[in-house]
């Protein structure tokens, strides 16, 4: 049976190619974007089966209003992709109140506001998969990060507290973790791209060139690769909570996660001391 979905970001990159393989198999689609004039072609190709809807996500009353369309046209909704997002990039030292706060507006607000208005259709009907897609920031920091992984943190702890309260009404969540993708002219998003504070400063701007460096060497994952291996997700009758797409950045998780509960172990005489015993002291 068909599905139908709900994709913000829906105008380039792994959202676009989402769409695409969704719509190349007869699924329908609500697509939003900041403008529909990007999704021209979309309507084009595929006609009614394509929904084209402006939406800034950042916009509560404009992402409800896109929900209710989305469902009062199509009928139902069976697949959310909470997709829409971007990456601030910057030493926390640099970073203006504004833009911390654009960035948790659009990457976690804005996907909030998706949950909250898709959560009714889908418990009304017992059946849905919410996707989000994070990043393998979500998982990792690194410099010059620090605003970009907030958001993707957030959004970890978010939804899987999320899969915990919807599973019983038969709904599904799964946490995408793309590493680098060539969304953008072939290449991985560019570290160096905004931030810098109004004065020099040679360490950050040495961490500028070497966390470009990084990413300069992961491979970039083909987006229309990582849109089939979505749908096999949401075809599954028992999907992840939490996957990652792409192998670049998988060794460094490794690392990463044994590095913590090593440090854990190392520290478990001191954790000890912490906790006190009041038990003891209360007879």
């Amino acid at each position: 049976m068909s599905k139908v979905w709900f994709v913000t970001g829906s105008s380039r990159g792994l959202g676009r190619n989402f769409v695409e393989a969704a719509l190349s198999r007869g699924d329908k689609v609500a697509a939003t974007a900041r403008t529909t004039g990007s999704l021209d072609e979309l309507v084009a190709a595929h006609g009614d089966a394509v929904l084209p809807l402006e939406l800034d996500v950042t916009d509560k009353a404009a992402v409800f209003d896109s929900i209710k369309r989305a469902k009062e046209h199509f009928g139902r909704l069976d697949v959310i992709v909470n997709n829409a997002g971007y990456a601030m990039i910057g030493a926390i030292e640099e970073l203006t109140e504004q833009q911390l706060r654009d960035q948790l507006e659009a990457n976690v607000f804005g996907a909030v506001w998706v949950i909250q208005a898709a959560l009714p259709h889908l418990r009304e009907q017992r059946s849905g998969h919410i996707i989000q897609l994070s990043s393998a920031a979500g998982l990792i920091a690194m410099p010059l990060g620090g605003a970009y992984h907030v958001s993707k943190w957030a959004l970890e702890a978010l939804n899987e507290s999320l899969a915990q309260e919807v599973a019983d009404f038969g709904i599904k969540v799964t946490v995408v973790e793309p590493g680098g993708f060539a969304t953008k002219d072939g290449k991985n998003p560019d570290p160096l791209a905004n931030g810098h504070m109004a004065e020099t400063n040679p360490i950050y701007d040495g961490l500028r060139r070497r966390i470009a460096g990084i990413a300069g060497k992961q491979p970039a994952g083909d987006p229309a690769a990582a849109a089939q291996a979505l749908l096999k997700i949401v075809d599954s009758d028992n999907p992840p909570l939490r996957v990652l797409f792409g192998q670049g950045f998988y060794p460094m998780l490794q690392q990463v996660y044994a590095d913590r509960l090593k440090t854990w172990a190392d520290w478990q005489d001191l954790s000890a001391e912490a906790h006190g015993n009041l038990d003891q002291e209360n007879r």
